[in-house]
C-alpha cells in the first residue's frame, strides 16, 4: 500500500450519469453557426486593422506588391509577419473574378475561427478524458462514464468560448491576431491530445509555433514554448516526455522563421513592451474581456487547487497565463490578451462539476437580462431608424453616422426575428424546466451573445457598414480628385490608403508628401476641430469627416493652378 504522501489528490467533482448528457449536436452546430456566419457576408473592410490587413491582402493578389514583400501605396505592415497576407491574398486571388475581394478575404479566417471552436472542444475533451480530471466514483453507482464525463465537459468549454466577450469583434476580423489564436489553440490541442491521439498532438504542435512566428508573435510563440516545455518536463506522463522533442523543434523552427523574416525586412523580431501601465485600464480590460470565462477559470484553480501539477489544469493554465503576461506588459493590450480565451474556456469547464446552483442561477438571471435588454435596444433603434418613430431615438442614432442611408430588407427582418425567437425559447426552456447537465449555466451567455451579435449583423448592419467603411468618405471627396492622378498621402494610415485604392480606385503613394513632383492631389489627416494646415504650392480643396462626428479629418489638396 502506497503511503498517503504518494497518494494522488482526490478530484472534487461528482458527477452523475444524468448530468454528463451531452448538448445536442444540431443545438451546437446551430450555436456556432450563429456566431460564425454573421458578418461574412454584406460587408465592407471595416477599419482599422481590418481594412488595413485586407489592403496588404488585396495589394498582393493584384500584383501591385511582390508576395515576399508586401505593401500598400509603398507602407509595408508594421506587424503580423506574411503568412496571415499570404492566406487573405491566395484566396482573394483563388476565388476572382467570381467572388467579391473582401469577401474572398474574410473565407480563410471564418474557417479559422470555426476551427479554433472546434479545437477548443477537442481539446478539453482529451483532457477530461485522463485519469486525474475524472469525478470521484459514488458510494451506489451511477456515476458519469468518462468518455460521457468528458464531452459535457467539452460542451462546456466551447460554450464559453462563445460567450466570451472579447472574441467578438476580434474572432470576426481578417487580421494576423486570428492566425495567432489558431496557432495558440494549436498547441493547446497539441498538449492535451498525447494521449489518445498521439500523431494528431504531433502535427499539432509541430504546426503551432511556427504559424505564431509567421504571423507576428514570435516572441509569444518563445513563451508558449517555454510553458509546454516546462509542462512536458513536470508531467508524470511517460507520452509527455517524449512530447518534448516535438515541442523543442516546434520551439526552433518558429525562432527560425521569426530570424529569417526580420532578415528580409519583414516583421519578425520585435517587442512592444509598454513604456507606462495603467492599472485601471489593464483591470477593466481583464473584466469585460474575458468575461465570463475568468471567474469561473479563478474558481476551478481554487477547487483543483490540489491538482495544478495535473496535466487539465495546468496545460491551459499556463497557456492562459502566457497571454495574460503578454496583454499587461504591452500596456493593456487586447489583441494580445486573445490567445488567453481558449485555455481560460477550458479552465471555466472544469469549474462546472463543482459549480454551485445558487452561482449558476445567478449567472442565468443575469444573462436573461442583460442580453434581453441589450437585444430589446438593438430593436428599438431598428425600428425607431424604419419608421422614425420614437423620432428622438431615430435622431439619435442617425447623427452618428451623417449621410447614412438605411433601405428596408425583409431578408434582414426574418433573420432579426428568426434570432429572437430561439433566444426566447432557449430562455424558457432554461428556466421553466430543471435541467441536470453541467454545461446548463453557460447556454443563456453563449445564446445572448450569439443573438446580439446576429441582431447587430443583420439589423444594424447598414449603418455600422457606412459608420466603419470608407465607401462614404470616398464618395464624398471623389468629385474633388481624379482618378488619372496620383494621390500622395504623407502619415496616412494603411486603411486610409487601402480606403482610396479599394473604394475610390485610386493610384496612392503612402511615403511621398507635396515635395513629390508626380502627385497631382494630396491628402490629410488632422485631427477633430483642428484647422488645416497651409501647404505652400497647394490649396485645399476639400474637408470631410473621415467616417462619423468624432473622427479625425481628411483634407484634400490640388496643386495651384490646377483645376478645382
Amino acid at each position: 500500500m502506497k503511503p498517503a504522501s504518494h497518494l494522488p489528490p482526490a478530484s472534487p467533482a461528482l458527477v452523475t450519469q444524468r448530468a454528463a448528457q451531452r448538448l445536442p449536436r444540431v443545438a451546437l452546430l446551430l450555436f456556432c453557426a450563429a456566431y460564425v456566419l454573421p458578418g461574412l457576408l454584406g460587408r465592407d473592410p471595416w477599419k482599422n486593422e481590418d481594412i488595413a490587413a485586407f489592403g496588404h491582402m488585396w495589394s498582393l493578389a493584384l500584383g501591385q506588391a511582390s508576395w515576399w514583400h508586401p505593401h500598400v501605396g509603398g507602407v509595408v505592415p508594421q506587424s503580423g509577419g506574411i503568412l496571415p497576407y499570404w492566406l487573405g491574398g491566395g484566396a482573394i486571388a483563388l476565388l476572382s473574378p467570381w467572388v467579391d475581394p473582401a469577401v474572398a478575404a474574410r473565407l480563410p479566417f471564418a474557417i479559422l475561427l470555426t476551427g479554433v471552436l472546434a479545437l477548443t472542444w477537442y481539446a478539453t475533451y482529451e483532457l477530461a478524458r485522463t485519469d486525474a480530471a475524472q469525478p470521484l466514483p459514488l458510494a451506489f453507482g451511477g456515476e458519469a462514464r468518462p468518455q460521457d464525463y468528458a464531452r459535457a465537459v467539452a460542451d462546456g468549454a466551447l460554450l464559453a468560448l462563445i460567450a466570451s466577450l472579447g472574441l467578438l469583434q476580434l474572432g470576426h476580423e481578417t487580421t494576423p491576431e486570428l492566425l495567432q489564436l489558431s496557432g495558440s489553440v494549436l498547441l493547446l490541442f497539441g498538449l492535451s491530445a498525447v494521449g489518445h491521439r498521439r500523431g494528431a498532438a504531433r502535427a499539432a504542435t509541430l504546426l503551432s509555433l511556427p504559424v505564431l512566428a509567421a504571423s507576428g508573435s514570435p516572441a509569444v510563440a518563445m513563451l508558449l514554448g517555454a510553458a509546454a516545455v516546462l509542462v512536458c518536463l513536470r508531467s508524470q506522463q511517460g507520452g509527455m516526455r517524449e512530447h518534448l522533442r516535438w515541442v523543442l523543434f516546434s520551439t526552433a523552427l518558429a525562432a527560425a522563421m521569426a530570424g529569417a523574416l526580420s532578415a528580409t525586412g519583414l516583421p519578425g523580431w520585435g517587442w512592444r513592451i509598454a513604456q507606462d501601465w495603467r492599472p485601471s485600464a489593464i483591470l477593466q480590460l481583464m473584466v469585460w474581456f474575458t468575461w465570463p470565462t475568468l471567474p469561473l477559470a479563478a474558481l476551478t484553480c481554487w477547487h483543483w487547487r490540489q491538482h495544478l501539477r495535473r496535466r487539465h489544469i495546468a496545460v491551459p493554465l499556463l497557456l492562459a497565463s502566457v497571454g495574460v503576461a503578454s496583454a499587461i506588459a504591452m500596456g493593456g493590450n487586447d489583441r494580445a490578451l486573445l490567445i488567453s480565451l481558449p485555455p481560460l474556456a477550458v479552465l471555466a469547464a472544469f469549474c462546472l462539476p463543482i459549480l454551485q446552483r445558487s452561482l449558476g442561477a445567478a449567472i442565468d438571471w443575469f444573462s436573461v437580462c442583460f442580453f434581453t435588454l441589450c437585444a430589446a435596444a438593438i430593436w428599438l433603434g431598428y425600428i425607431a431608424v424604419q419608421t422614425g418613430e420614437p423620432a428622438r431615438t431615430a435622431a439619435n442614432v442617425l447623427k452618428l453616422v451623417p449621410g447614412a442611408q438605411v433601405n428596408f430588407s425583409w431578408v434582414t427582418l426574418a433573420v432579426g426575428t428568426a434570432g429572437t425567437l430561439l433566444w426566447l425559447w432557449l430562455v424558457r426552456w432554461r428556466t421553466a424546466r430543471r435541467s441536470h447537465a453541467l454545461w446548463k449555466s453557460l447556454v443563456l451567455p453563449a445564446g445572448g451573445v450569439a443573438l446580439c451579435w446576429l441582431l447587430l449583423m443583420s439589423l444594424w448592419l447598414p449603418l455600422l457598414d457606412q459608420a466603419r467603411s470608407y465607401r462614404l468618405l470616398m464618395s464624398r471627396i471623389a468629385p474633388h480628385m481624379p482618378r488619372s492622378e496620383l494621390v500622395c498621402a504623407p502619415g496616412a494610415s494603411v486603411g486610409l490608403l487601402t480606403g482610396m485604392e479599394y473604394f475610390g480606385d485610386y493610384r496612392v503613394d503612402g511615403r511621398h508628401g507635396a515635395s513629390s513632383a508626380r502627385c497631382g492631389t494630396l491628402v490629410l489627416r488632422i485631427q477633430p476641430k483642428s484647422r488645416p494646415p497651409r501647404v505652400e504650392g497647394w490649396h485645399t480643396v476639400a474637408q470631410y469627416n473621415q467616417r462619423t462626428r468624432n473622427s479625425e479629418l481628411i483634407v484634400v489638396y490640388r496643386r495651384n493652378g490646377a483645376a478645382r
